[in-house]
């Protein structure tokens, strides 16, 4: 076996990736001629985007469905190979088939294909390949510009890949902005891991009802006193009847030392305390916590009325910090 210089193989992976970079700038600079078509067609779509591949385009297609259905466009992937054996019955004619053969020429994807055509499914096709079996029989073609793999051997699927997996990506973005996907929305499909943890709203983490330190402006901080230990917050809630008026923290304690006792809690709190809605994502009311150095968020509705208490411990067991 013939060993390769660390250099050699440092130009070598930099060739690689100046070469699938260009491939990239050419797509950007000339997207397919029916790519806006797709996105229409996608957006209005009543079923399931339906991808498909053989070998390495499948992996791809995989990727792609993916990355489709958790930005809110219902996908799946179907091999090709059980689709000759069933799963052709997981297709409707509400659902848009697509296609991925860098050839255009792929036997596997001949029975998909067929489907299609006598079912009158729609077909979109990505291919290099423009006369193509594949391109030829689509309803729409995302054509890939002419490239070479960045193999060297014109054989190892590597800028092709490249190509057909950002323009998935593309597909993917274009729709979510078409549809106005939003964070909130991109949080009901992620509930999983740290993501899902950041993507979470504060009403899922704060503390609400009896378990909050709420007193009135008037009350005497000897009390205030007795309900931040009973509640174990480290904070008092200071309302004006229903409304927030302020907050007694630790700090606000050690302020007013002089004359404590004889305090009310008006008079020792902060006002005007920064509060967030019940709707804020956990993420944005860990920024605004970390950028303020505070380490308890009040969260109120509209109105100004609390409707519970965000502590900085809640977002770390939460896995959002």
């Amino acid at each position: 076996m013939v060993k390769v210089h660390p250099e050699g193989a440092r130009e070598t992976a930099q060739g690689v990736i100046r070469t699938e970079a260009q491939a990239l700038l050419r797509l950007a600079q000339d997207l397919p001629q029916d790519f806006n078509v797709v996105i229409n067609l996608m957006a209005d779509l009543k079923g399931r985007v339906i991808v498909s591949g053989m070998g390495k385009s499948g992996h791809i297609g995989r990727k792609i469905a993916a990355t489709l259905a958790s930005t809110g466009t219902p996908a799946q992937f179907v091999h090709p190979g059980e689709a000759s054996h069933g799963d052709l019955g997981m297709i409707t004619q509400n659902d848009v088939v697509f296609l991925v053969s860098n050839s255009g020429e792929t036997a596997e994807l001949k029975d998909i294909l067929a489907y299609t055509r006598r079912f009158d499914v729609s077909l979109v096709a990505v291919s290099k390949v423009a006369d193509s079996t594949l391109m030829k029989a689509a309803d729409y073609r995302l054509l890939l510009p002419d490239h070479s793999e960045a193999c060297g051997l014109g054989m190892v699927p590597t800028t092709s890949t490249t190509l057909t997996l950002a323009l998935g990506d593309a597909l993917a973005v274009a729709l979510l902005k078409r549809r106005n996907f939003r964070a909130e929305d991109f949080a009901v499909l992620h509930p999983g891991g740290k993501l899902g943890a950041q993507m979470a709203q504060v009403h899922t983490l704060m503390h609400t009802g009896v378990s909050l330190p709420i007193v009135q402006v008037d009350t005497p901080m000897s009390d205030v006193l007795v309900e931040m230990s009973a509640k174990g917050f480290g904070v008092a809630i200071v309302l004006n009847h229903d409304a927030l008026v302020g907050i007694v923290t630790d700090g606000d304690l050690r302020r007013n030392m002089e004359h404590l006792m004889a305090r009310t809690a008006g008079e020792v709190a902060s006002l005007n305390p920064i509060s967030v809605t019940p709707d804020t994502l956990a993420a944005s009311a860990l920024a605004l916590m970390q950028s303020r150095k505070i380490t308890a968020l009040m969260v109120c509705d509209e109105d100004n009325k609390p409707q519970g208490l965000l502590k900085l411990h809640d977002l770390i067991r939460a896995s959002v910090a």
